[in-house]
């Protein structure tokens, strides 16, 4: 480069340098004075001959020394900018990992399996990381099958088995069936339609939405279907125009409290009756084969209609106190609201589609028992006709990465806490509950009182209500009724609590993955107001229920 650069400056034409004045080539020679025309003349050339030589090297050096520069800044090699760590979060991950080895290396109970201990480790490890989140959800459950796996706790085969169940493919069915209702405008305009009659203040919104869930729900038998399908749509599409979004920090203006109460008011809706939710008739079921009573449709309703419209009163209004949305008021929503659908003229092609797909998806809800259509098939032929009309397209399923996350990390602890309970460790500890609460020698109340929360809160192991009443139901039911407890009654608070008990986590109903997964509420405030809203539930229905029980005569 230098040398070019020297070549150049000789090439070009050489240019007087601005303010330069002629001076000869020595200091002595600067000194000199013409005395006489005929002096200057003779010298003239020679002096510029010097000024010439003069000018060249100056030219020379010049470019020379750019040239250094240059190649200077090529040679010197680019900093190097940080990149932030992509990884997982190194303190989660450590908690995470030593709560499995600290269990592991603990020896097992008598009556526990070696296998199912191991799995016990696994599976609470993989908690803890979902709880912490050093990971993504669905990287956290992914890994901890893989440490099933790598361990020999499971085999591969029974590792990915919930992959196959029913209801994580319902839930992730959910949210692309909420894609469409949102994408059409379908969910904007009945958003619309419910902020013009109710939406001049959260709190008459917000009970809106509870009490139309509480109406469907004897008619629609999934709460996974009836909170996806249905309500999850509407909520998203109520707090997208009411300006509540994720990831702007607007969640709280309105969309943060009303995934949490509809959430939380969903389990009770699913207590309240038998046909609410697809495990409550198990729990009958098991009722009428260890205690030889039937529990009726209408006997469920009958014991369960008191505590559980107290509770939908309650319990949206406690979460408003405890974690208000911002905007608790807004009197010129309605009119607004009326505005916006006056501008969106009337329904589109897509619009009548979708409209039209979720009528015959929710019918099949309905009556699909009649017709031999479970929840399931019946979303995945709604999501057929939307893919097919070009209403959704695959590519939009694809992108709905919340879907296949929830997916993945559901379906993993529904298979861990499965084979947990296969491993026979439910039914050790059942058995050791049983024994330990029986030699108290405490009065029914009480000893029944204790067996309730047990069994509340042994659900913190379980991603599946049907799985906790298949486990553990039989077992209290029948040390309850052998310490005094009215058998009947015992039958239904456990059958009743069995629903509200999927309010403690972001998995333990199928509810709980629709509403968690639209990212509103974080993990720790979903589990900090879970816990919170269980204690006030289980006040209500052992206090409020226990006095309306005793008044229709169950005790």
């Amino acid at each position: 480069m230098a040398s070019l650069a020297l070549t150049s400056a000789v090439s070009l034409r050489l240019r007087p340098l601005p303010g330069d004045k002629p001076r000869l080539c020595s200091a002595r020679s600067r000194e000199f004075r013409f005395k006489s025309d005929e002096t200057k003349a003779l010298l003239t050339p020679s002096l510029k001959c010097c000024d010439a030589r003069r000018r060249l090297q100056h030219h020379v050096v010049k470019a020379a020394a750019g040239a250094s520069g240059s190649a200077a800044v090529l040679a010197a090699p680019k900093q190097q900018v940080a990149q932030p760590w992509q990884g997982a979060a190194i303190k989660p991950l450590i908690a995470s990992i030593a709560t499995g080895v600290v269990l592991w290396l603990v020896p097992q109970p008598g009556g526990v399996s070696r296998n199912a201990w191991q799995l016990l480790s696994i599976f609470l490890a993989t908690i803890v990381g979902i709880i912490t989140q050093p990971l993504p959800l669905g990287a956290v459950a992914l890994m901890g099958l893989g440490a099933c796996v790598l361990t020999k706790t499971l085999t591969f085969a029974a590792a990915f088995s919930a992959f196959g169940d029913p209801i994580p493919w319902l839930i992730a069915l959910a949210f692309f069936f909420a894609r469409g209702f949102i994408k059409t405008g379908l969910g904007n305009r009945i958003a619309y339609q419910f902020v013009s009659l109710f939406g001049s203040s959260s709190l008459g919104l917000g009970y809106s939405l509870v009490f139309s869930e509480a109406l469907l729900a004897p008619a629609i038998p999934s709460v996974s279907a009836r909170a996806g399908g249905i309500f999850l749509p509407l909520v998203k599409s109520l707090c997208v125009a009411c300006g509540s979004n994720v990831g702007d920090g607007t969640e709280n203006k309105l969309g943060s409290w009303l995934m949490l109460t509809c959430f939380q008011t969903s389990v009770i809706s699913s207590s309240m009756f038998l046909t609410a939710m697809a495990a409550n008739p198990l729990s009958a079921n098991l009722t009428s084969t260890t205690i030889g009573q039937t529990i009726g449709w209408m006997d469920w309703a009958k014991a369960a209609i008191v505590p559980g419209l107290v509770s939908l009163v309650v319990v949206p209004l406690l979460l408003y106190i405890i974690y208000p949305p911002t905007v608790k008021s807004s009197p010129d929503a309605p009119k607004l609201a009326r505005e916006k659908l006056e501008k969106m003229g009337p329904m589109s092609k897509n619009e009548i589609i979708m409209a039209g797909t979720l009528l015959l998806t929710v019918g099949l809800w309905v009556f699909g028992s009649k017709l031999n259509v479970d929840a399931v098939t019946a979303a995945i032929l709604g999501l057929s006709v939307l893919l097919v009309t070009g209403v959704v397209t695959w590519k939009e399923c694809l992108a709905e990465a919340v879907a296949w996350d929830t997916l993945t990390w559901f379906a993993a602890l529904i298979a861990m806490a499965g084979y947990l309970n296969k491993y026979g460790l439910i039914s050790w500890f059942s058995e050791t509950v049983v024994k330990v609460v029986g030699g108290l020698g405490l009065s029914w109340q009480l000893s029944f009182g204790i067996l309730v929360l047990l069994y509340f809160y042994s659900h913190y192991f379980f991603a599946s209500g049907a799985a906790h009443i298949g486990a553990m139901f039989t077992a209290f039911l029948s040390v309850a009724s052998a310490l005094g407890t009215p058998p009947y009654l015992g039958a239904l608070v456990l059958a009743f609590l069995s629903n509200i008990m999927g309010g403690l986590t972001h998995y333990g109903i199928g509810s709980a993955p629709v509403f968690y997964g639209a990212n509103y509420v974080p993990l720790a405030k979903w589990w900090g107001y879970g816990f919170l809203i269980s204690v006030v539930n289980i006040i209500i229905w052992l206090g409020v229920g226990g006095i309306w029980w005793k008044a229709i005569g169950l005790w």
